[in-house]
């Protein structure tokens, strides 16, 4: 499966960057993600949960930063294996560019599943994948704008109140 589109957030570039690479922002971000751990350097670990149609699953895996053009672009990548009900591998192609009042986040989505998950069908994995990508990129919005009036999930609202505050205290 593939997905391209674009968002544009009312932030700088700078402050966006900032965001792609904040382990906390990433957690929240990443739905269903119950635990993430490690840096950008060396990538991180993330325990997932999802429910995909039937078969819900929990899935441990890496997630890596690569390609990395500071400040303008870079690749996530991640795989998982959940047991018995597959194993999930994906990528996003991030970049950045500044538009009037803040900044236009492009990015490609490559999405592939294995095993039962695999089995449920083309067109409901694909529904998935989209969806997923875009609540990913619609929470990375809400966080980096820190719009307080947005519904968000409890564990975006938590990084909203303090992720920017940690970043212009460094």
């Amino acid at each position: 499966m593939e997905l391209s589109d674009a968002r544009d957030i009312k932030a700088d570039p700078a402050t966006v960057w900032a965001a792609i690479l904040d382990p906390e922002v990433l957690k929240a971000c990443i739905p269903g993600c119950q635990e993430l751990t490690g840096s950008v350097d060396e990538g991180f670990e993330a325990t997932v949960v999802q429910k995909v149609g039937p078969v819900k699953a929990t899935f441990h895996g890496a997630v890596t930063l690569s390609d990395i053009v500071p400040g303008e672009s870079a690749t996530l990548s991640g795989e998982g294996k959940g047991g018995a009900a597959g194993f999930a591998r994906g990528s996003a192609r991030v970049r950045l560019s500044p538009v009037e009042g803040g900044t236009r986040l492009s990015y490609d989505v490559e999405a592939h599943v294995g095993g039962k998950l695999a089995q449920l069908g083309s067109r409901l994995i694909d529904g998935f994948a989209r969806k997923l990508a875009d609540d990913f990129f619609a929470r990375f919005q809400a966080v980096v704008e820190g719009d307080e009036g947005a519904e968000a999930p409890p564990e975006v609202a938590e990084v909203k109140k303090g992720w920017f505050k940690r970043l212009v205290s460094r």
